[in-house]
């Protein structure tokens, strides 16, 4: 959604079990029988951190942010599949935005990582995947184009082979 890592909502079913779980009572906090935000998060002096998603949802509408996280996923696999046809081990199924490649060896997977990082022309993150050192492509922002993609892949391809 193209906000920071920490926004997010909660639904609830039971209001009550929620403000149960996370309201916070001392002596010196005043309760009264309005909504008291401090009820609603873990962090009672917490800036309101569902600001964010209100406005991407508001600003996007439910298409638009649909649409974003389905090209993110496409793109991805576009990813995947230029990876792939190069000869190098896609290591999960890619079903969303995340790509994990092997490009053969350990030592050679941080190898390009490291270069990838230095070239500037995309960022790409190292990770373990089920006991395997990985390559971790992230798709999530909402500028990436299939020319960014396209490009980041070329860049990819000319340190890896």
């Amino acid at each position: 959604m193209n906000v920071p890592f920490d926004s997010g909502l909660a639904f609830v079913r039971e209001p009550e079990s929620l403000r149960a779980a996370l309201a916070v009572r001392a002596a010196y906090l005043s309760i009264a029988d309005t909504r008291e935000p401090s009820h609603y998060t873990p962090e009672a002096s917490r800036r309101a951190r569902g600001i964010e998603v209100w406005a991407a949802l508001k600003s996007l509408g439910r298409n638009g942010l649909a649409e974003m996280i389905e090209r993110n996923c496409r793109l991805a696999t576009r990813f995947a599949e230029g990876l792939s046809r190069a000869g190098f081990k896609i290591l999960n199924d890619v079903v969303l935005n995340q790509v994990m490649v092997s490009f053969g060896d350990a030592g050679k997977t941080r190898r390009v990582i490291r270069e990838i990082q230095n070239d500037g022309t995309c960022w790409c993150g190292g990770t373990e995947w089920h006991g395997q050192t990985a390559m971790r492509i992230s798709v999530s922002c909402w500028a990436t184009t299939e020319e960014d993609v396209d490009a980041s892949l070329a860049a990819i391809l000319r340190i890896a082979l």
